[in-house]
């Protein structure tokens, strides 16, 4: 006798297999950006049912995920499986939620003696409330890495990128989490402005040696921003003595600059290859992915919500930096507090769109620059990335170059690298001889703005 009772259909096996295999494949950042938010619902024939917390990360997780899902499903499962989506909001949903090997990584398990709190190092600036992305990823385990062993492998480090990209919430990490970790640790983190203030106080006050005990004694030295130091002979002698005295004392040193040291023109040849001697990472801006998970996270921590789109419009107009992602969501936030209305996309736009329309957020990257100029001098893309050096191509190539570091983030490090993998000192020589060539030749303004024009546009067609 034949039953009318409907089959039971379970492919929760498969989805936990796919799904395993898919986080393989991933980076960490991307699997807890898209797929941390998706819950198994109930399979029906062919048919897997899954939740996500809102239209927006449907329309996501589809036009990314989709393919490589269903794919994996029907590989496992020898049947064509399809996905079907609900939404459900879930408050307690956690975008960033760190797994237990990041809890354990940032050193957040709960202390059992009291904690002592250290001056200039702010409580919030912990590895946990760091988001990692591909920009990020090898500075922060190497910062990571030097907070649970002090003074071994990478010392002296130093952390160096563009403004707003975190150096200051990394080398403030790796104390916090050090003082942490080990009682009676001597760590001092200090700015390179405040050394050299407290340097000059010391000389006049005639208490040099009580200076050097305090920076010479030391477990863990932490010193932001020594681009600071350059032209300041006395104070760079000094640090050259205290970094000798550590260094050969085993003793931690980490430092943060905006640049690569070989770009600080004022600065000691011996101190500056004390500072390239041990470990040098860099920060860049962050991805797509992370500027999403930044934004969420911070809006989490305040316990605010913003909707998903307007995070998507924020992390897709605003490509410099966490600064400025960070000061674009709190003038949203004013806005809603004050007016007492939620935010929406068209309400975001134009709250941020003198942000959006600053040269510095738009899409622009440094082949688009080469193709623009290149097309108007009649060459080649290659020509400007190439090597040779006539008067037909320096030029342009020079323009080009000039163009870059005036209206994009990127180091003059990663400029010539571009260009044919030329020197940072390339990159500044043709800046300067622009620059020089502005001020006698009057046509060379307009032929500029028309550039940067057409470069812009491109950018937005990208």
């Amino acid at each position: 006798m034949l039953s009318n009772e409907k089959p039971e259909w379970d492919y929760s096996v498969f989805w936990k297999e796919a799904l395993q295999q898919i986080r393989e494949e991933l980076s960490e950042q991307e699997w807890i950006m898209w797929f941390n938010n998706i819950d198994y619902e109930e399979s029906r024939q062919n048919v897997i049912v899954v939740s996500v917390p809102s239209a927006f990360y449907k329309d996501q997780v589809k036009q990314r995920y989709l393919k490589l899902i269903e794919t994996k499903l029907s590989e496992l499962s020898g049947a064509n499986i399809t996905l079907d989506f609900v939404i459900k909001k879930n408050p307690q949903h956690k975008l960033s939620q760190p797994t237990e090997k990041q809890r354990l990584q940032a050193g957040s398990e709960t202390p059992t003696r009291q904690i002592k709190s250290l001056p200039g190092l702010k409580e919030e600036y912990t590895f946990k409330n760091f988001i990692i992305g591909e920009n990020n990823s090898f500075a922060a385990n190497a910062a990571m890495a030097i907070a649970k062993n002090p003074g071994t492998a990478y010392n002296p480090c130093l952390i160096y990128g563009g403004v707003g990209l975190g150096k200051t919430h990394l080398i403030q990490a790796i104390g916090n989490a050090a003082n942490e970790a080990f009682e009676n640790i001597k760590i001092v983190y200090v700015t390179a402005e405040n050394f050299t203030n407290e340097f000059i106080s010391a000389i006049g006050d005639k208490k040099i040696h009580q200076f050097k005990n305090k920076y010479r004694n030391v477990d863990i030295l932490l010193i932001d921003d020594i681009h600071f130091l350059e032209n300041k002979g006395q104070t760079q002698e000094e640090l050259f003595h205290t970094f000798n005295a550590l260094y050969d004392a085993n003793k931690q040193m980490v430092f943060t600059c905006d640049r690569p040291v070989s770009e600080l023109k004022n600065l000691m040849d011996r101190l500056r290859s004390r500072f390239e001697r041990g470990l040098n990472v860099d920060l860049k801006p962050p991805n797509f992915e992370t500027r999403f998970a930044i934004l969420k996270k911070k809006a989490e921590n305040r316990n605010i919500r913003i909707r998903d789109d307007v995070l998507e419009l924020i992390s897709r107009n605003i490509t410099t930096n966490v600064r400025d992602l960070e000061a674009a969501l709190t003038k949203l936030m004013a806005y809603s507090d004050l007016l007492g209305k939620e935010v929406t996309v068209e309400i975001a736009m134009q709250q941020l769109k003198d942000t959006f329309s600053s040269p510095k957020q738009s899409n622009i990257n440094l082949e688009i620059i080469q193709r623009v100029v290149a097309d108007y001098f009649n060459l080649s893309h290659n020509d400007l990335r190439g090597k040779k050096r006539t008067k037909a191509i320096a030029y342009p190539r020079q323009i080009a170059m000039y163009i870059a570091r005036e209206i994009t983030e990127y180091s003059t490090t990663e400029i010539g690298l571009e260009f044919g993998g030329r020197d940072h000192t390339t990159v500044m020589h043709a800046s300067q001889r622009i620059e020089a060539k502005l001020k006698a030749d009057p046509t060379l303004e307009p032929l500029l703005k028309s550039l940067i024009s057409k470069i812009k546009e491109s950018g937005t067609k990208t």
